[in-house]
């Protein structure tokens, strides 16, 4: 949901113009905020905790270049959730899992490997995955058509 779809649910609840509601959400969430950097912390009854914690410094590491980065220390803002809304969650339907993202693979020196982009030599020499049981070819100038055709009887 984004904030202009939460603006309409609470000006037609509220029977208020849009304009108003959208302008009293971003009060809201600017007073949030100005909270948050004066007093560090903001308690919402049955909502929850928000929180500015100090991040301690780290060492990193560049995905592109595998080097080790310093990544010095920051805030951060941490959410703590009410019982009200603990249990609501908790009650309510399991979400579907969403799938992970396929890591990279690393290349015998130890670096990760770029993804193959769409230009790159790797993307165009290689073809689709098949599906299980099946074998494709590439589509030629005769053989045109935007999916693989299956190769044999």
């Amino acid at each position: 949901m984004t904030k202009k779809e939460i603006v309409k649910q609470i000006a037609e609840r509220a029977n208020l113009p849009q304009l108003k509601t959208k302008q009293i959400v971003q009060w809201t969430f600017d007073a949030i905020i100005e909270t948050l950097v004066t007093e560090k912390r903001i308690e919402l009854r049955n909502f929850g905790v928000f929180e500015v914690k100090r991040r301690k410094a780290r060492k990193a590491r560049n995905p592109r270049t595998d080097e080790q980065v310093f990544v010095g220390p920051k805030n951060v803002v941490v959410f703590q959730p009410g019982k009200e809304m603990e249990q609501r969650v908790r009650e309510m339907p399991l979400v579907e899992e969403r799938p992970r993202k396929t890591r990279r693979t690393r290349t015998s020196s130890g670096a990760a490997a770029p993804p193959a982009g769409p230009n790159s030599p790797e993307a165009s020499e290689s073809s689709p995955p098949a599906t299980r049981g099946s074998v494709t070819t590439p589509p030629t100038a005769s053989n045109s058509t935007s999916t693989p055709q299956p190769v044999g009887g």
